[in-house]
């Protein structure tokens, strides 16, 4: 979603991958774009659009997970948009995948990921099998322990 030539990740963000040069590649359900952003920009950007702070929603992440990097991140919790990073958040490398578009993953090799979403687009990420498989375990125990306790 685009908002004064921002980008917003929402629930049709499947995910937003670096493309060099303070740009990012946008993976949408029906379409693929260019934005002059850097992933992290997003993802900052996002977060503010729905009310917070990327700092906010990462430190309270951490204190939920008890995790201290690479914290999966609610960008907005009504609607349960939670992305997570491929690698440091701040890396030029990271990409944010959005864990609940996410239908599974395979190995490809030992650096490589592919990831295919719910409505069957699949991207190869420059991450191990291994690493995917811990983020979409965090992002499932995040989003399990916020849910139980809204339901509470």
């Amino acid at each position: 979603m685009l908002n004064n030539n921002k980008y917003e990740f929402n629930r049709g963000t499947l995910a937003v991958l670096p493309n060099g040069n303070e740009s990012s590649l946008i993976y949408e359900d029906e379409s693929r774009y260019i934005i002059e952003d850097t992933p992290m920009a997003i993802m900052e950007d996002s977060c503010k659009y729905f009310g917070s702070s990327y700092d906010g929603r990462k430190n309270g992440a951490k204190d939920i997970l008890g995790a201290e990097y690479k914290v999966p991140i609610v960008i907005e919790d009504s609607n349960n948009i939670i992305a997570f990073p491929t690698s440091s958040p701040r890396a030029e490398d990271c990409a944010w995948i959005s864990f609940s578009r996410i239908d599974n993953f395979y190995k490809i090799d030992d650096t490589n990921t592919k990831i295919v979403f719910d409505n069957c687009k699949e991207i190869i990420v420059p991450c191990s099998f291994r690493s995917i498989e811990n983020q979409i375990s965090r992002s499932a125990r995040l989003k399990f322990i916020l849910n139980k306790r809204k339901n509470s």
